[in-house]
C-alpha cells in the first residue's frame, strides 16, 4: 500500500482487507451475551454481541475501512463523520454528522486510515462523545506518534489501534514514512 504506484483498486481492497484483520484484535474483549438456538439436532447455547456497534467513519477516507469492519460484524450501524483539515493551520473543520439513535449505549469504532496530528480524531471523538458514547474505539491504518500523544492526552478513555505506528510527521503535518493522501488514493482523486 505504500509504494506511489499502488493503483486505487489495489489500495481500496488493501486497506478493506487490512480493516477486516483488526476486527478481530478490536472486538476480543467485547462483551457477549448467551443465546438460546435449535439446532438440526438439539437445543445450543450460542453468544452474540451483547451491545450494538456503531462504525463512525471520518469522512472520506474512514469509509475506506467500512466494509473491511461490516464485513465481520454485519449488525453493526454507521454513523458519519465529516471534515477535512485546512491545509495551512492543520486544524478539523466539520461539515456533516448523522449518528443513529441510542449511541450511548453503543460501541462506537471511529475510523479514519491515518492517525496524522491527531486533530481530526479528537475533534470526531469530542463529537461522538456529546451523542452520549462513552465506549470508544480509535482504528487507523497509519499512525504518528505526535497523533498518538494528541488522541491519548485529549481522550485517555479512548483505546487506539493502529496497524502501523511510523517515525514523525514532516513540516507539512503528514506521516512519515506514510502512505501518501489516503482519501484521494481510495478515490483517485489524484
Amino acid at each position: 500500500m505504500r509504494k506511489k504506484e499502488t493503483g486505487t483498486k489495489d489500495f481500496r481492497q488493501n486497506l478493506d482487507e487490512i480493516g477486516g484483520l483488526m476486527v478481530y484484535e478490536i472486538t476480543r474483549d467485547l462483551p457477549l451475551k448467551p443465546i438460546e438456538i435449535e439446532t438440526p439436532i438439539c437445543q445450543y447455547t450460542g453468544y452474540e454481541l451483547a451491545k450494538k456497534v456503531v462504525i463512525v467513519p471520518i469522512l472520506r477516507a474512514g469509509l475506506g475501512m467500512v466494509n473491511g469492519i461490516q464485513d465481520l460484524i454485519p449488525t453493526a450501524k454507521i454513523a458519519h463523520v465529516g471534515m477535512y483539515r485546512d491545509e495551512e493551520t492543520l486544524e478539523p473543520h466539520t461539515y456533516f454528522e448523522k449518528y443513529p439513535k441510542n449511541l450511548e449505549e453503543a460501541i462506537t469504532i471511529v475510523v479514519d486510515p491515518m492517525l496524522a496530528t491527531g486533530g481530526s480524531s479528537v475533534a470526531a471523538i469530542d463529537m461522538v462523545k456529546k451523542q452520549g458514547a462513552t465506549n470508544i474505539k480509535l482504528v487507523c491504518l497509519v499512525g504518528a506518534p505526535e497523533g498518538v500523544k494528541t488522541v491519548e492526552e485529549a481522550h485517555p478513555d479512548v483505546d487506539i489501534y493502529l496497524a502501523s505506528l511510523d517515525d514523525h510527521l514532516n513540516e507539512h503535518g503528514y506521516i512519515v514514512p506514510g502512505l501518501g493522501d489516503a482519501g484521494d488514493r481510495i478515490f483517485g482523486t489524484k
